[in-house]
Order: structure tokens, then C-alpha cells, then sequence
């Protein structure tokens, strides 16, 4: 009975901890279910569009947050806006490359362009032996990462990390409006319209921003 008092005070401390802003906003935890609520038609893949190409939210939601922890992105409001983007690019993970007006080399869950899809990767080690043989042709180079659900799901968290400037990702992390389209403006390169602003608050919703 006289250990009480020591032990109230420890367990008030870890109940609080357990809820405090940090733990709430910085993991890299993804759940299928919030991967439903942001792409609603991630559900299933009967009758895709592109043979070979659609992936469900079983299969987006682990290799997401493989590519979360992989490249250490654990603010909960730069993770919406990149499965966001990622989303709105392939069409609720329906396609990883390009098909309209059908560039070569263009694609990934974030359809990232051939330029950035060499850089990409070339900085992934277990690539490097298969590199050569596919450095002058960006469709093969773009198979060699869609091949493998880890680096196609994972270019979203290598360009937020590696491209974007560290300016726009202080701004991106605030969760604000604003954040948001510094990220799709100023590194992402392209309009912030209101079909991606759609699918961003649902990204903030599900994941809490």
C-alpha cells in the first residue's frame, strides 16, 4: 500500500505521454482503412484499366509506410500530402505509368518523371547491378522500379526528401492550406488544383493533420 503514492504520479506520466502531440503526429504507421478513405476506389482491382498495373489498399497501405520509415518522413501532415498526391497521380493506385498522352519512363504510384525516376533509382543500392543495362531506356529503367511494390510505392517519400527544399517542407508541415500548395507549387511543379485539394483533405482527415 505504500507504494502508491510513488507508483500514481509514474502512471499519471506515461498516460500522458502516451497522448501527447508528438506521438499523435509523428509515425509512420498506415492503415488499409485510411488508405480507403483517401483513394475510395483503392477497395479493390476487378476490371482494372491497365493490366498489371492496379494495387489495392492491402497492398498501398504497408508498402507506404515502409517508404515513411524508410526515408524518415514522420510528420503526419507531409504523409497526406504525399499519399495524396500519390492518389490523385495514379488514379486511386489504378496505374504506375504514364498512359495519358503516354510518356516513356514516366510513371510510379507518383507518376515522377524519367529524370527524376533515374535519380530515384540510382540511389536505391539493391538496384546498382541492373542499372546499366537499362540507363538508356526509361521504360525499362521505370519497369526495374515498378517491378518491386517497395520502390514503386516508395518514390513519394524519396522526392518529398530528397527534391523539395527545406523551406517548403517547414511550410508543408504546419498542415495549413497554404503548406499544402507551396509543396504541389513549389516542388511538386504543378497547379494546385481543386481535384488534388480533394484528395489532400481527405488525406488530412484520415490521418488526423
Amino acid at each position: 500500500m505504500k507504494l502508491l503514492p510513488t507508483l500514481l504520479p509514474l502512471l499519471l506520466s506515461i498516460t500522458v505521454s502516451a497522448n501527447t502531440p508528438a506521438s499523435r503526429d509523428s509515425t509512420t504507421s498506415i492503415t488499409t482503412a485510411q488508405i480507403k478513405a483517401i483513394a475510395p476506389t483503392s477497395n479493390s482491382c476487378d476490371n482494372p484499366p491497365a493490366a498489371g498495373e492496379c494495387a489495392t489498399a492491402d497492398v498501398a497501405a504497408p508498402n507506404i509506410a515502409k517508404s515513411f520509415d524508410t526515408y524518415h518522413v514522420t510528420s503526419r501532415a507531409e504523409q497526406a500530402a504525399v499519399i495524396a498526391l500519390m492518389a490523385f497521380e495514379s488514379g486511386d493506385f489504378k496505374y504506375n505509368k504514364n498512359h495519358f498522352p503516354g510518356v516513356a519512363g514516366q510513371g510510379t504510384r507518383n507518376m515522377q518523371s524519367p529524370t527524376y525516376n533515374s535519380k530515384y533509382a540510382s540511389s536505391i543500392l539493391a538496384l546498382a547491378s541492373q542499372l546499366s543495362a537499362v540507363a538508356n531506356d526509361p521504360a525499362k529503367l521505370l519497369d526495374l522500379l515498378r517491378a518491386n511494390p517497395e520502390y514503386d510505392f516508395g518514390s513519394g517519400a524519396w522526392f518529398l526528401t530528397t527534391q523539395c527544399s527545406a523551406d517548403v517542407r517547414g511550410q508543408l508541415q504546419s498542415g495549413s492550406e497554404d503548406g499544402w500548395k507551396a509543396y504541389i507549387s513549389g516542388c511538386v511543379g504543378t497547379e494546385a488544383s481543386d481535384d488534388r485539394k480533394q484528395y489532400w483533405e481527405r488525406a488530412r482527415q484520415a490521418l488526423g493533420v
